[in-house]
């Protein structure tokens, strides 16, 4: 197990939790970064004392008056994840940041060798073999804190003889729902999740299951199979985490309490177990259901699927469209359905590239933000 960490994304949900961990285990923080959460950002730096801070620009004045009397390196910006990624003070950098801004420090942190783990998404989503070439390159571990991934990881266990993933996910809070009930959805609706404690970006993407299609396509490059053999399992009491069925159709599963802190943890201490702090899973008088997701009234995640069967930029391109049309929903300037429509156009009209550059990459993001932005 490694003894000290960076974290980037710091003031968020997965962020806090990781530093619960991270105080249960004691670990050492080198490095923190949030995006404008001064405050809670300098409550962190006086407890948790890392040798080096990163603040989004706008914040960054603020933050130094918050520290002023502390002797603490403080950087900003892009360029501020990216020196957090690539010093050496940190054995394992956990990249807690939400979207796009995380695939550079990502890469980054691959080419340098390092233990990543990760629970931003979109890091795979966008970058699929970019990521899993500079890990590669640099000889770096990438370790999965999605609860899904964690779980199929753990199912794994170093088994080559895989058939399936079978990807579960609570199906959000409005499971059974129509379109004219979507059609009624509000910010304030969707990012009451029913089962887990998340961020409004990620409850949003779970209410409309476009959270389970990042996860399909995290899966295929993660785990290197392909679309059709990852099948998203609707289990809305989120204690099944995920399963893999391997050749001879034996199927092992993963499960536990919806507590994020459980797979933090194990991608921090990995390959060794320690006592957690979160509750031991009690299965008397629980009940366990499955069906299958709808996708007729969610068509974000068949999108998905096609997404990442034509390849190329085009799952960038639903990413990038998707993070932009859910900051315009949380703002409410765009109803829930309308979000859908956005997101599926922008995917099917943004310029297709079959083999993407990291720069192919970073342009297909903002044409796909521009399309969005454009067609409101």
């Amino acid at each position: 197990m490694g003894k000290s960490i960076s974290l980037l994304g710091s003031t968020g949900s997965i962020g806090t939790q990781t530093l619960d961990v991270a105080r249960n285990l004691g670990l050492r923080v080198t490095a923190l970064s949030a995006h404008s959460n001064a405050k809670l950002l300098a409550e962190q730096c006086r407890e948790f004392k890392p040798k080096t801070v990163c603040i989004g620009e706008a914040k960054y004045n603020e933050l130094k008056l918050l520290l002023n009397d502390m002797e603490v390196n403080i950087i900003c910006g892009d360029e501020g994840l990216l020196e957090i990624s690539s010093e050496d003070e940190s054995e394992t950098i956990v990249n807690a940041v939400i979207g796009m801004k995380g695939l550079l420090p990502t890469i980054t942190a691959a080419k340098k060798g390092k233990k990543i783990a990760f629970a931003n998404k979109e890091t795979l989503v966008a970058g699929g073999k970019l990521v899993t070439d500079a890990v590669k390159e640099g000889g770096a571990v990438l370790l999965p804190v999605d609860s899904e991934h964690s779980a199929i990881f753990q199912c794994l266990n170093g088994e080559k003889d895989l058939k399936k993933i079978l990807l579960t996910g609570s199906g959000g809070p409005f499971i059974g729902k129509d379109r004219a009930f979507l059609e009624t959805v509000t910010p304030e609706m969707a990012v009451r999740h029913p089962r887990w404690n998340m961020g409004k970006k990620i409850s949003v993407d779970s209410a409309s299951l476009m959270n389970k299609g990042l996860e399909l396509i995290e899966a295929v490059h993660l785990f290197g199979v392909e679309p059709d053999r990852v099948e998203v399992v609707i289990h809305p009491q989120s204690i099944v985490h995920s399963l893999v069925e391997f050749m001879d159709n034996a199927v092992v599963a993963q499960l536990g309490v919806p507590d994020m802190r459980i797979c933090i943890q194990y991608a921090l201490t990995y390959p060794e177990r320690v006592p957690s702090p979160a509750d031991s899973l009690d299965l008397f008088g629980k009940e366990l259901t499955f069906q299958k997701p709808d996708e007729i009234n969610f068509p974000l995640l068949p999108l998905a699927r096609k997404a990442i069967t034509r390849g190329g930029n085009n799952p960038a391109v639903m990413n990038g469209a998707n993070e932009e049309a859910v900051a315009l929903f949380l703002d409410h300037k765009i109803g829930f359905t309308q979000l859908f429509d956005l997101v599926i156009n922008a995917t099917e009209n943004v310029e297709f590239i079959e083999n993407p550059t990291l720069d192919d990459i970073l342009n297909s993001d903002l044409s796909a933000r521009e399309y969005i932005l454009s067609h409101i």
